[in-house]
């Protein structure tokens, strides 16, 4: 049985410090000071009668005991999010927190008008956006850290409802001074010195799905972590880059590149929307897909 005197914030408290394994970065993922943090550990622990982590240096580890109460602790947390999940649907309405995650290849570009459509569609939401691959996403949202997540589909995971939202085309990014030649074909691009993004984005995994490529094939020279850094790169005359539709306005509106179609089939993606089976928010995320799906059908 759980002591009276244990409290949701300190189990939240401790839930992010077996997290992140160090005070510093679970203060901040909870918004409050370091000593704040500390100390509600430390009342957590007292109330307990046992350690929950070993303290040393700059990190920390969870005890024997720490480690199996951070799964109980997890599970309670779950459970009373599930709680305020219910209240909201006998509401008929989506309040309180949302936490929603994007990968890096969308989020600057869609964020925007995601945040908008939620918000004009339930006022009263409190929307935490979470920026990271899609694994990471995919992670979090088994472990009820996350509400629903927009990524690239599909993401082959059963425990998981995805919803399409829109599909969109790839585009071609080569210097300005080669607006007049042919479009390349996929295999031609192999023989082009193609920019990529970093290992662990799923658009280079698709990049080079066009092209026929390994994803093994060794380009450290040629990577970059964003769009923007790889449309610079194409500036400077450095290859050719592919980017998604929904970037091309953002990442090539000063020009000093040619952005060209590719011709048909066209390299594509799928954007869409993925939520726990379970989640009692269910039917509000699919109403949320088709608030989301309306500016690519425009």
């Amino acid at each position: 049985m759980i002591p009276g005197s244990v409290t949701l914030r300190q189990l939240r408290y401790f839930d992010a410090l077996a997290q992140h394994a160090h005070f510093g970065r679970a203060a901040a993922a909870c918004a409050v000071s370091q000593p704040a943090l500390s100390m509600q550990i430390k009342e957590l622990e007292e109330a307990l009668g046992a350690a929950l982590v070993e303290r040393g240096g700059r990190s920390i580890r969870l005890t024997a005991f720490g480690q199996e109460a951070s799964l109980r602790v997890r599970d309670i947390l779950r459970s009373v999010d599930q709680l305020g999940e219910l209240a909201q649907v006998s509401r008929n309405r989506i309040s309180g927190r949302l936490r929603i995650g994007m990968i890096p290849t969308i989020a600057p570009y869609l964020l925007p008008a995601v945040i908008g459509a939620i918000t004009r569609e339930h006022p009263q939401v409190e929307i935490e956006v979470r920026e990271a691959m899609t694994s990471k996403l995919i992670e979090e949202l088994a472990d009820g850290r996350l509400d629903t997540a927009i990524v690239a589909l599909p993401v082959f995971e059963p425990s998981l409802t995805e919803v399409a939202l829109f599909a969109e085309d790839f585009l071609l990014v080569r210097p300005a001074d080669d607006a007049g030649k042919p479009v390349p074909t996929g295999e031609m691009l192999r023989e082009m010195r193609l920019l990529l993004l970093e290992e662990g984005h799923c658009f280079r995994n698709q990049a080079l799905s066009f092209c026929n490529m390994p994803s093994s094939t060794p380009r450290k020279a040629l990577e970059a972590n964003s769009f923007s850094t790889l449309v610079q790169m194409v500036r400077a005359g450095m290859g050719v880059t592919l980017i998604p539709e929904m970037a091309v306005g953002v990442e090539t509106g000063s020009g000093a590149v040619s952005v060209v179609r590719f011709k048909d089939p066209q390299p594509s993606r799928t954007v869409g929307m993925v939520w726990r089976r379970t989640s009692p928010l269910a039917g509000q995320f699919l109403k949320l897909t088709e608030l989301l799906g309306r500016p690519a059908e425009s």
